[in-house]
C-alpha cells in the first residue's frame, strides 16, 4: 500500500504527504458491525483541505476525518480517491477504511492559526463523516467542538444517524455561527436501498434524523441524490420521495441526478451489469459524453421535483407551525421537455 506522497487530491501527490507509512497503525474489530473491514489508523499532516479550483463544490474548505466508506453506496463518486492509495476502488472502498486519529486536533490548530480567517467549512462531502467507523473512533465531537468555539460557520451533509448523537454540540454551534445540516435521501424504495446502498440507514430512518433536527430547533435540508436513472426516476418514485421528504419537515430538497466518475462508473457499471443487464446499453448512451447526465435530463428531474416540493409545501417555516400534506392522489403524468432552471451539482 502506498502511503508516502499522499494528497486529498491527485495533483498535489507530488508535493505534499499527509502522512507517512511509519504513522499507520492497521486494526481489525471482532465485532458483527464491523466484520470484515480493517481500519488504518494515521496521524495526519493537515486536516482542512483547499477544494480545487476546477471543482463543481459550491465551497472552497473541506474536512473530511475518514478515506473509504462503509456505506458501501455503488455509485460514490470517492472511490476514485482509494486508488491514491494503491488500494482496490470496488470492495477495498468500502472495507479498508483510513482513519485520521488526530482531526480534531489538528482543525482546533488550524483554526487558531493566524493564517485561517474563518472561511466556511464542509464535511460529508466526499466521504460519510458519520459511517459505522466514528460510532468508535468518535472524531465529529471533538470537531465539532472545535469549529464551536472558534465560531467558524460549517455544514454537514450525511446519510448516518448517528449525527443525533452530538444534537447538543449542534445546537451549541448553531448559537454561535452559521451551521448547515443536509441529510440525503436520493429515494425511499425499499429493494432499491438495499441494493445500490447497503451499508446506510433505510431511508426513512434518515428522515427521522430531519424530524429531529428540526424539533430541536435546527434546520435540515435534504438532498434529493442521486436519482437514479431507469430505477429511481419513475413520476411516482419521485413523488413518494418528496412527499415523504416533506412529511419529515425538511426545510428544502435539493434533486441531483446521478453522476458516474472514473472509480465510480466501473463500479456501478459492474453491478448494473450483474443486476439489470438489460440497462447497461441504456446507461452507455444516457453517459456517452461523460460522467454527468445531459442537461436536458437534469433539467427534467429538477423541474419534476421543484414541482412537487412546492406541491407538498416544502420550504422554510416558523417554528412550530405544522405542516398540512395533501392526501396521496394518483401519480401525475410526466411534464413535457421543455428549458427550465438547471440543476446545480453539489457532490
Amino acid at each position: 500500500m502506498r502511503w508516502d506522497h499522499l494528497a486529498e487530491y491527485p495533483a498535489a501527490a507530488r508535493n505534499a504527504a499527509l502522512f507517512d507509512a511509519d504513522t499507520v497503525t492497521t486494526r481489525t474489530f471482532d465485532t458483527p458491525e464491523f466484520h470484515g473491514i480493517t481500519f488504518h489508523e494515521v496521524r495526519a499532516r493537515s486536516i482542512v483541505n483547499r477544494v480545487p479550483g476546477a471543482s463543481r463544490m459550491p465551497f472552497e474548505w473541506t474536512v473530511n476525518p475518514y478515506r473509504g466508506c462503509t456505506h458501501a453506496c455503488v455509485y460514490c463518486f470517492a472511490r476514485k480517491t482509494h486508488s491514491y492509495l494503491d488500494l482496490d476502488t470496488g470492495l477495498g472502498f468500502d472495507s479498508q477504511i483510513v482513519v485520521k486519529v488526530n482531526a480534531p486536533e489538528l482543525l482546533r490548530a488550524h483554526l487558531g492559526s493566524r493564517r485561517w480567517h474563518g472561511e466556511h467549512i464542509a464535511m460529508g462531502t466526499n466521504v460519510d463523516c458519520y459511517q459505522r467507523a466514528e460510532g468508535r473512533y468518535r472524531l465529529m465531537p471533538g470537531i465539532i467542538s472545535a469549529l464551536r468555539d472558534h465560531a467558524n460557520p460549517f455544514s454537514i451533509l450525511t446519510k448516518g444517524t448517528l449525527i443525533l448523537r452530538d444534537l447538543d454540540l449542534l445546537k451549541q454551534a448553531s448559537e454561535v455561527t452559521d451551521v448547515g445540516i443536509s441529510v440525503s435521501v436520493g429515494f425511499t424504495d425499499q429493494e432499491l436501498w438495499r441494493t445500490v446502498e447497503p451499508g446506510t440507514p433505510a431511508p426513512q430512518r434518515r428522515l427521522d434524523v430531519v424530524s429531529a433536527l428540526g424539533e430541536h430547533g435546527i434546520g435540515c435540508g435534504v438532498l434529493m441524490a442521486p436519482v437514479i436513472p431507469f430505477l429511481g426516476d419513475d413520476p411516482a418514485q419521485l413523488r413518494a420521495t418528496v412527499r415523504a421528504i416533506a412529511a419529515a419537515g425538511a426545510t428544502s430538497v435539493t434533486p441531483l441526478v446521478l453522476h458516474l466518475r472514473p472509480g465510480a462508473r466501473e463500479w456501478f457499471m459492474a453491478w448494473l451489469e450483474h443486476r439489470h443487464p438489460y440497462l447497461v446499453r441504456r446507461y452507455e448512451r444516457l453517459y456517452a459524453d461523460g460522467a454527468y447526465a445531459p442537461k436536458w435530463y437534469q433539467r427534467r428531474i429538477t423541474r419534476q421535483v421543484h414541482e412537487l416540493a412546492q406541491e407538498y409545501g416544502i420550504g422554510p417555516t416558523r417554528p412550530g407551525m405544522p405542516r398540512r400534506l395533501p392526501e396521496p392522489g394518483p401519480p401525475s403524468p410526466e411534464p413535457a421537455l421543455g428549458t427550465g432552471p438547471t440543476q446545480l451539482s453539489l457532490l
